[in-house]
């Protein structure tokens, strides 16, 4: 039982490691939403011409 408790241990010290830098990924992640957001800002009277 210790040992398959020090290795999920192991398992999420590597498994919470970023691959980039947390600055990067929340820029990366806000820039994608904002690109979600102008996508939806670009349909929105799709409906109302119908």
């Amino acid at each position: 039982m210790h040992a398959a408790l020090l290795a999920v241990e192991a398992m999420a010290e590597h498994a919470t490691e970023l691959p980039v830098s947390p600055v990067v990924f929340g820029l990366t992640v806000f820039g994608g939403l904002v690109a979600l957001l102008l996508v939806t800002y670009a349909f929105r009277s799709v409906g109302t011409r119908h």
